[in-house]
């Protein structure tokens, strides 16, 4: 069972990695749902902590269909990730009817080299889920979906993630469950789910915002609760 905690800080990866997390996805502008960090930043936390760490690659919090000027952005922001000693990065790429955008998705992994990837919740747009599942599967380069199972928070879709765990078994996508996560009731979460890996944010943090530290207890329980 896997544990990955959104950070936002060199502090945030230390105290994450010494409560126990067993990943990091790394951010900037959690207000608007998460943006590509900086690169000094970047730098900073690779060197720092000895757990993956994940980079988000969104240039904006508009749309998740995204223009040639956006993935030249991307494109290069993946390349100046490569550089560094980050694990992966965490993308997502939608069509104007809110389909996986297979182009771009494969513009997008060519450039990325070796680096692991997460489809991150730009998933959650999507309507027909199962479908989207099989388009992503078609590029191996991506090992985990990071979903609620839609717009409501992950607890309020364990039926919806659930059939996403059963459609990806025998595959090389792993569900990721985010968004709304909380220690109470988590055991029964993955009970009810089968989820292998939970996605944390603000909940780990002091008053459940981004705008405080990570609380280490919180993250110290979480662990407690899925090492069961």
């Amino acid at each position: 069972m896997k544990l990955e905690i959104i950070a936002t800080s060199l502090q945030d990866a230390i105290t994450a990695e010494q409560a126990g997390a067993d990943r990091l996805e790394l951010c900037s502008a959690l207000t608007e749902g998460g943006l590509t960090p900086s690169l000094g930043l970047i730098e900073s936390v690779v060197e720092g902590v000895s757990i993956p760490v994940y980079v988000i690659v969104r240039p904006h919090s508009r749309t998740f269909n995204y223009d040639e000027a956006d993935m030249q952005v991307m494109l290069a922001d993946i390349h100046h990730i490569r550089q560094t000693k980050a694990a992966g990065i965490v993308i997502g790429v939608l069509d104007e009817k809110n389909r996986v955008d297979t182009v771009n998705l494969k513009r997008l992994l060519d450039v990325s080299g070796d680096l692991n990837v997460t489809f991150h919740r730009a998933f959650d747009e999507i309507e027909d889920q199962l479908e989207a599942i099989d388009m992503i599967g078609d590029f191996p380069q991506i090992q985990r979906i990071l979903t609620s199972g839609g717009q409501a928070p992950a607890p309020e879709s364990k039926e919806q993630i659930r059939t996403l765990v059963d459609k990806t078994k025998n595959t090389s996508v792993t569900i990721l469950a985010g968004n709304g996560m909380s220690t109470e009731g988590l055991s029964e979460f993955i009970e009810a789910t089968g989820v292998t890996e939970v996605h944390f944010g603000s909940a780990v943090r002091n008053h459940q915002s981004f705008q405080y530290p990570i609380k280490p207890d919180v993250i110290e329980r979480i662990k407690s609760v899925i090492g069961e």
